[in-house]
């Protein structure tokens, strides 16, 4: 979103939904492309947030389903010029990879359910993150991708039992 009351609006709603959050990044300027520019508007800001509560995520065209609902009831309550203030899409994370949900189909995309979409975007080899050639150019910065391995060496801790449960929080 271009607007942090749209960001923190969304953070609310998942954190109300998934939990606390333990790790937040910087909200970082997105200039990859101007595909969203003329539904979002200008001077976007992208943002990630990882949750203590692991998800199955089997469950992840369920959370884009529930995103894109949190998307139109923003949208609906706050007057703002665009059609779409807030655009909001889960994924998950595990030691392999980072897997993203999308309601559009691709080449390179699977079909969940109920018009859902899965993609791994990035992948972890060699002790670093890989993309694809369909990976978004965003996705190929290192700070995502600083960020994508500070959630996974959280989650590698959660795994070993080295990580108690709801004490680590932090903001990049």
């Amino acid at each position: 979103s271009r607007y942090d009351e749209a960001l923190d609006w969304g953070l609310a709603r998942c954190e109300a939904q998934w939990g606390a959050t333990v790790l937040v990044s910087p909200r970082f300027e997105f200039v990859a492309t101007d595909y969203y520019e003329p539904t979002m508007g200008p001077g976007i800001r992208k943002c990630f947030w990882a949750f203590e509560c692991l998800a199955d995520p089997g469950t992840l065209a369920d959370w884009k389903q529930l995103s894109n609902e949190w998307e139109a009831e923003y949208a609906r309550s706050h007057r703002h010029a665009e059609p779409r203030p807030l655009n909001l899409d889960p994924g998950y994370l595990t030691l392999a990879k980072l897997v993203l949900a999308s309601t559009k189909d691709h080449t390179h995309r699977i079909y969940l359910r109920r018009g859902i979409f899965a993609e791994i975007t990035l992948f972890y080899r060699r002790q670093r993150w890989e993309h694809h050639a369909w990976t978004f150019p965003d996705y190929r910065r290192e700070d995502y991708q600083k960020f994508f391995s500070e959630c996974r060496e959280y989650y590698h801790r959660r795994l070993r039992g080295t990580e108690p449960h709801g004490t680590y929080r932090e903001e990049l």
